[in-house]
C-alpha cells in the first residue's frame, strides 16, 4: 500500500512526542541522546519516534565520527500548510459571508425600528 506524502506527514505529526521533537530540532541538530533527555522514554523508543519522522521525511540524520545529528528537515511542513491555507480561505470567505448577512439583519432590523 502506498501512502501519500502528506498522509504520512499528518500520521507522524499526531503525536505529541514526535511533535515536541520536531520542535526541539528547529532550534538545531540534536542526537538521540539529547532528543531523549526531556522524556520518561528509553533509547529504543526515541528511536522509533525518530524513524517515523525519517519516513514521513521531517527528520534526517548524517553521521560525523562517532556523532549521528539529528536535524529537522521542514519541506514536508510547508506542504501541509499550503494544504491549510485552502481551508483558511474557504473559513475566512465564510466567515466574510455571514458577517455581511449579519449587517443586513441589523440595518433590517433599524429600519423596523423606525
Amino acid at each position: 500500500m502506498t501512502t501519500d506524502q502528506l498522509s504520512m506527514t499528518f500520521a507522524a505529526l499526531a503525536d505529541p512526542t514526535r511533535r515536541a521533537i520536531l520542535e526541539r530540532l528547529a532550534q538545531g541538530e540534536a542526537t538521540v541522546n539529547e532528543l531523549a533527555e526531556p522524556f520518561s522514554l528509553s533509547l529504543p523508543t526515541v528511536s522509533k519516534h525518530l524513524k517515523v519522522l525519517q519516513q514521513a521525511g521531517l527528520v534526517s540524520q548524517s553521521r560525523r565520527a562517532q556523532w549521528r545529528p539529528c536535524r529537522l528537515e521542514a519541506a514536508p511542513l510547508h506542504d501541509i500548510a499550503n494544504w491549510v491555507e485552502d481551508y483558511r480561505r474557504f473559513w475566512t470567505e465564510s466567515y466574510d459571508r455571514l458577517d455581511d448577512y449579519l449587517q443586513e439583519l441589523q440595518a433590517q432590523g433599524k429600519e423596523q425600528k423606525r
